[in-house]
């Protein structure tokens, strides 16, 4: 499925302001790709605040906690801001996206970081063995993975009128381990887990912003989710 075949027409927007009736903040530090995310949620017709603020995370209805580059300078900005101990405390839907999700994890190979701790399971690179060379047949595959990739066994109601076997926008090099939080799997020469849920911390993988009409379909179900 092409990426043409992803881009059909926009979702319904949703009331203004609106997340599940409240404010939704999305976490700002030095590895996020918030423009794109705000551009998401305005073509939802959402507003959202930006902000690296304690008390406004806390009290936020819903927190988008993005991520582009690199696990350690990302967990190092987040704990120059103590915002290592605070996303650890939110007890709102919390959405991680990309590095966001990979953050929510124990630890991750890329620079041998550690992260927040509240996945217990781990994120590893990806290797360019062939397919073939893990058994599963195939070609050589390229890292980073970027581009389309399908999304399957879909749990929760995150994906809500989402259709297994949807395509979804990857851009990684490192990707999570399979472990029982996982709520959406991809395979990229090994089966990965691509979406994940543990309590009310959820995290995607694949760029929301960049999956057209079913990452509209996401954010709009993350958006909506009743308080825990």
């Amino acid at each position: 499925m092409s990426s043409a075949e992803n881009s059909g027409g926009s979702q319904a927007p949703l009331s203004k302001g609106r997340g599940a009736g409240g404010e939704v903040a999305i976490v700002k530090y030095n590895a996020g790709n918030i423009q794109s995310v705000l551009f998401a949620l305005e073509r939802l017709n959402v507003d959202a605040k930006v902000t690296d603020d304690a008390d406004e995370l806390m009290n936020a209805d819903k927190v988008i906690f993005p991520g582009v580059g690199a696990a350690r300078s990302a967990m190092d900005s987040l704990k120059e801001k103590e915002l290592d101990k605070v996303i650890k405390e939110l007890k709102q839907p919390v959405l991680g996206i990309c590095v966001g999700m990979q953050l929510l994890f124990e630890h991750s190979e890329e620079s041998d970081t550690e992260c927040l701790g509240i996945i217990p399971a781990r994120v590893k690179l990806f290797s360019p063995l062939s397919a073939l060379q893990r058994g599963v047949g195939g070609e050589s595959i390229k890292v980073p993975q970027i581009g389309w990739n399908n999304l399957y066994n879909l749990k929760t109601n995150l994906f809500k009128d989402v259709p297994e076997q949807s395509f979804v926008y990857y851009v990684h090099s490192y990707y999570a381990e399979m472990n029982p939080y996982c709520i959406g799997t991809s395979n990229y020469g090994i089966e990965y887990c691509g979406a994940v849920q543990k309590d009310n911390f959820y995290g995607v993988q694949f760029h929301t912003e960049k999956s057209a009409k079913v990452g509209e379909q996401i954010l709009k179900n993350f958006l909506t989710m009743p308080q825990p």
